[in-house]
C-alpha cells in the first residue's frame, strides 16, 4: 500500500463567502434572456397600447350663485318684484347633481340608452349619432325604448338598400331605405346622409334600459366642491369618446339649471293661473257693470252726470275712496280665501296688495316650507320625519292664514260700516240731489270697484310675468366641458417603464427560481467548497465528435488535459517506483469517468511514455465504445478468471500510442474476480513494463468493486460531471476522502463551462479558442 499522508492541499481553497460580482454574473451570463425579455415585454407594452382605446378625463366647472347676495346691478329694479331668497347649501347642491333624477333626464334628453359602434378588425370605436353615415329613427315609443336590451348590426349595401343582422352576422335581411323595419321590439327607419357614400363598415346598434345606463353614467360622473369655503363645483366624468363626455356633462349643466329655474317659478306659475282665473271673472263682472250705466243713462236721459254732481260729490270724494279700497281688500280676503279652500297643497299667491303683514309673511312663510317639501319627497317617502314635520308645520301656518284672513275681512267690515255711516251722513246733506243721480252714483261705484280690482290684477300679472323672465338659475358656468390633451388611461409612460421592469424582473425571477431549485453542481467553487480534496482541473465541455484528443490538438479541452498530466505529476511525486497506477472513479455512471480515462492515456502516451488502459470496470464496460474497436477479443474478466491467459493475450496495442485491456465478457460475479489475487499480477506485470497504468473503474455509489481494488492505487481521480450531479451526492466524495477510502484522492469536474468557475479559461497565450460546445443562447443553460 503506498503512503496516504502525503501532501495534497497544494490548491489553496478559497473560503464560503458571498462575493457580489459571481452573483451578479449569474445574471449577466444570460444577458440574451434579458434583451429577448425586454424586447418582448416592449413589444407586448407596445400591442397593448395600441389596441386599447384611450381614456379621457373631461371636465366642466359651474359657481352655484347665492341668491342671499346681492342682486346683480342690471336686476336691481326688480328687487322689488320679489327676486332673492334663501342663501344655499352646498352640499344639497351637489347631492342633486349626483341625483338619479337628474341622470335619468338627462339619459332621456340624449337617448344615452343607444350607442353605436364601428366594427374594426380587432376593435370597435364608438361613434355619436351625428357621425354616422346614416340616419336612424326610432318609431317605438319611449316608454318600450326605454326598458329594452338588444344590439344588432346595420350595413350599408348600396344606394338603395341597407341589412340588417344580429351581432354574429346571422339572420341578415334587407331594407330599403326609408322603409321601417323591425329587430325585436325596435321598429326604426334608416335614411343615408349621402346616397353616393359607399361603405363597406359594419355598425353596431346597441340598447340598454335606462336604468342601467342612468347608474353606469352616475358611476362615471364625479362631483367635487373646489375648496372648503368656495361654492364652485367640479364635474369630471373619463371616457373613450370624449366629445359624447362633454355633451353630456354640458347637458347635466343645463339640465340642472333649468330644474332650478322651474323650482324657483312654481310661485309664479300659480300666482299666473289665479290672476288669470280672476281677470277672467271680473272681466265678465266689469262688462256686467258697464251695460248697466248705459242702460240707466239711457232710460233716464242723461249725460253728462258728473258734471251735475261734481259740487255733491267732492264733498263725499275722500269717503268713497276709503269705501272703494275696503271693498277691494274684501274682495281679495274672498278670493284668497276660496283659494285655500279649493286648493290644499298649492302655493299661495303673494303680493295680492292685501294690507296686512301677518298674512303676506305667512303666505311667504308657506310657499318657501310647500317648495321644500316638494323638493325632498322627490328622493324619499311621505313616511319621512322630515317630509311629516313639513306636513304639521304646513297645516299650522295654513290655519294661521285662514284665521288672520277671518280677523282681517273683520276689520274691513268694521271699516266699511264706518265709511258707509259717514256717507249717510253726507247723502243726507245732498236729499235733494235727484233720485237718478243717487241711483247713478251706486252703479258708478260699482263700476270703479270693479275696475279699479281689474287695473290692479292686471298690473300684478306684469310684475309677476316680469319676475319670472328674470329668474336666474343655479349655476353659472365658469368653465365649458372640455378635455385634457392627453389620454389619462392607458399610461404609455408607465406601461413603457412596467414593461421595461417586468422585462428585467422576468428573467431574473426565472434564473433566480432556477437557481434556488437547482440542486447540481455547476463550477470548480461550487465543488471545492462542497468537497475539501485536492482539485486537479476542469474539463471543458466538448462534441460528441471530438472526445478524442490527437497531438496536434491546441484547444481548450486539449490544454486542460494538459494542465490535470502537469497536476498529476506534482501529486505523483512522492512514487519512487515505475508503474504509476491512477485509478478514475465516479459518483454515478454518465459523469465522463471513461472519456477522462482515455484522453487522460492519450495525453500521458503524447510525451513518449508507456501508458496502459485497463478498463476494471467490468459491470458496464464503455473503453472498446469509446474507442470504436472491437468487444471481442479476451479482457480483464477473462484474465481474472482463467489462469492459462497471460497478459500478453489481453493487453492490445492502439494506434493512438498506448496500449488498452479491455473489460472483456461481463461476468456473473465481478467482484470475486478482483478479490482473487489475478490483478495484483497484472498490475505488478504492468509496473514493470509502462510508465504509467491508468485504470478505468466502476462507479462507487452503484458496486463495491472499486472500493475493493482502491488500495492498489497511486492516486485515485474522482470525476464530477457539471450540470449532471446533485449536489448532495457530494457527501459521498467527501466522506470517502475523510475517512481516505481512496488513497491519494484529488477531484476533476468534466464538462465544465470555461466561462464560468474563476474565470480562467483556455482560450489565451495562444492555445487557441474555446470550443463553441455550448448549447444554442435560446436555450436556458446553467
Amino acid at each position: 500500500m503506498q503512503n496516504q499522508n502525503t501532501p495534497q492541499n497544494f490548491i489553496v481553497v478559497e473560503d464560503d463567502t458571498t462575493n457580489l460580482r459571481q452573483e451578479i454574473e449569474k445574471y449577466t451570463l444570460h444577458w440574451k434572456w434579458f434583451i429577448l425579455s425586454v424586447l418582448l415585454a416592449g413589444l407586448a407594452a407596445f400591442l397593448y397600447l395600441r389596441y386599447t382605446p384611450n381614456v379621457y378625463e373631461v371636465a366642466t366647472t359651474i359657481l352655484i350663485e347665492d341668491d342671499a347676495q346681492e342682486a346683480a346691478p342690471e336686476l336691481a329694479v326688480f328687487e322689488e318684484l320679489g327676486i332673492g331668497g334663501n342663501q344655499k347649501n352646498i352640499a344639497n347642491e351637489i347631492t342633486i347633481l349626483e341625483s338619479r333624477s337628474l341622470m335619468e333626464q338627462v339619459s332621456k334628453n340624449l337617448n344615452l340608452n343607444i350607442s353605436y359602434f364601428k366594427e374594426g378588425n380587432i376593435k370597435r370605436a364608438e361613434l355619436l349619432k351625428r357621425e354616422l353615415p346614416f340616419n336612424i329613427h326610432y318609431l317605438t315609443p319611449d316608454s318600450i325604448l326605454f326598458d329594452q336590451s338588444t344590439a344588432f348590426k346595420i350595413k350599408m349595401i348600396s344606394e338603395s338598400q341597407f341589412q340588417v343582422s344580429n351581432l354574429k352576422g346571422e339572420h341578415t335581411k334587407a331594407y330599403s331605405y326609408g322603409a321601417p323595419f323591425q329587430y325585436n321590439n325596435i321598429k326604426a327607419i334608416v335614411t343615408p346622409k349621402d346616397l353616393k357614400q359607399n361603405t363597406e363598415d359594419d355598425f353596431t346598434v346597441t340598447i340598454r334600459p335606462l336604468k342601467h345606463v342612468v347608474q353606469s353614467f352616475r358611476n362615471q360622473i364625479q362631483v367635487t366642491l373646489l375648496g372648503p369655503n368656495a361654492s364652485v363645483i367640479e364635474l369630471k366624468m373619463q371616457s373613450r369618446k370624449k366629445e359624447k363626455a362633454k355633451i353630456i356633462l354640458d347637458e347635466m349643466v343645463r339640465q340642472y339649471n333649468k330644474d332650478a329655474i322651474e323650482y324657483k317659478n312654481l310661485i309664479g306659475n300659480n300666482t299666473d293661473v289665479f290672476i288669470k282665473e280672476r281677470l277672467a271673472l271680473i272681466q265678465k263682472d266689469l262688462l256686467d257693470v258697464d251695460k248697466d250705466a248705459e242702460t240707466f243713462k239711457t232710460e233716464n236721459k242723461l249725460t253728462d252726470i258728473e258734471t251735475e254732481t261734481g259740487i255733491v260729490l267732492t264733498t263725499n270724494s275722500e269717503i268713497e275712496k276709503k269705501i272703494i279700497e275696503l271693498n277691494t281688500q274684501l274682495k281679495m280676503v274672498d278670493y284668497v280665501k276660496s283659494h285655500l279652500k279649493e286648493f290644499d297643497d298649492t302655493l299661495i299667491p303673494e303680493n295680492l296688495g292685501l294690507n296686512d303683514a301677518n298674512i303676506n309673511s305667512n303666505s311667504s312663510e308657506y310657499n318657501t316650507l310647500l317648495l321644500e317639501r316638494t323638493r325632498i319627497s322627490k328622493s324619499t317617502g311621505d313616511k319621512n320625519p322630515v317630509i311629516i314635520n313639513l306636513d304639521n308645520q304646513l297645516e299650522q301656518i295654513r290655519e294661521s292664514i285662514l284665521r288672520g284672513l277671518e280677523n282681517f275681512k273683520s276689520s274691513l267690515k268694521i271699516a266699511l260700516n264706518d265709511a258707509k255711516a259717514q256717507e249717510r251722513l253726507l247723502d243726507n246733506r245732498i236729499a235733494s240731489a235727484p233720485k237718478q243721480e243717487r241711483e247713478f252714483r251706486d252703479i258708478l261705484r260699482q263700476q270703479q270697484i270693479i275696475e279699479t280690482l281689474y287695473l290692479f290684477l292686471l298690473e300684478k300679472r306684469e310684475e309677476n310675468a316680469i319676475s319670472m323672465a328674470v329668474t336666474a338659475p343655479n349655476a353659472k358656468l365658469i368653465d365649458k366641458a372640455e378635455s385634457n390633451l392627453y389620454p389619462v388611461s392607458p399610461n404609455r409612460k408607465m406601461i413603457f417603464l412596467t414593461a421595461i421592469l417586468l422585462g428585467f424582473m422576468i428573467p431574473i425571477a426565472v434564473i433566480f427560481l432556477s437557481n434556488l431549485l437547482d440542486n447540481k453542481v455547476h463550477t470548480q467553487k461550487e465543488l471545492e467548497a462542497l468537497v475539501k480534496a485536492p482539485f486537479m482541473g476542469a474539463i471543458p465541455t466538448t462534441s460528441k465528435n471530438d472526445r478524442m484528443l490527437v497531438k496536434e490538438d491546441r484547444g481548450s479541452m486539449a490544454e486542460a488535459f494538459r494542465m490535470l498530466r502537469t497536476n498529476l505529476n506534482f501529486m505523483l511525486g512522492h512514487v519512487d517506483h515505475t508503474g504509476k497506477t491512477i485509478f478514475v472513479t465516479s459518483t454515478l455512471p454518465g459523469e465522463g469517468k471513461t472519456f477522462i480515462t482515455i484522453n487522460l492515456a492519450t495525453v500521458y502516451a503524447m510525451t513518449d511514455k508507456k501508458v496502459l488502459l485497463i478498463g476494471a470496470d467490468i459491470r458496464k464496460p464503455k473503453v472498446a465504445e469509446y474507442l470504436n474497436i472491437s468487444s471481442k477479443n479476451k479482457g480483464l474478466t477473462e484474465y481474472l478468471a482463467d489462469e492459462s491467459v497471460t497478459p500478453e493475450d489481453i493487453i492490445e496495442h492502439q494506434e493512438w500510442g498506448f496500449d488498452i485491456i479491455q473489460s472483456g465478457v461481463i461476468a456473473p460475479n465481478p467482484a470475486e474476480l478482483l478479490m482473487n489475487g489475478r490483478l495484483d499480477e497484472i498490475l505488478a506485470y504492468s509496473k514493470q513494463h509502462y510508465d504509467f497504468i491508468i485504470v478505468d473503474t466502476a462507479p462507487v455509489t452503484l458496486v463495491t468493486d472499486t472500493l475493493q481494488i482502491a488500495p492498489k492505487a497511486d492516486l485515485f481521480l474522482y470525476i464530477t460531471r457539471a450540470n449532471y450531479l446533485d449536489k448532495r451526492l457530494l457527501d459521498v466524495p467527501q466522506q470517502l476522502y475523510t475517512e481516505k477510502r481512496l488513497p491519494n484522492m484529488a477531484m476533476v469536474m468534466n464538462g465544465a463551462d470555461p466561462k464560468k468557475g474563476y474565470g480562467y479559461g483556455y482560450g489565451g497565450y495562444g492555445y487557441g479558442k474555446v470550443e463553441d460546445t455550448k448549447k444554442p443562447w435560446w436555450k436556458f443553460k446553467k
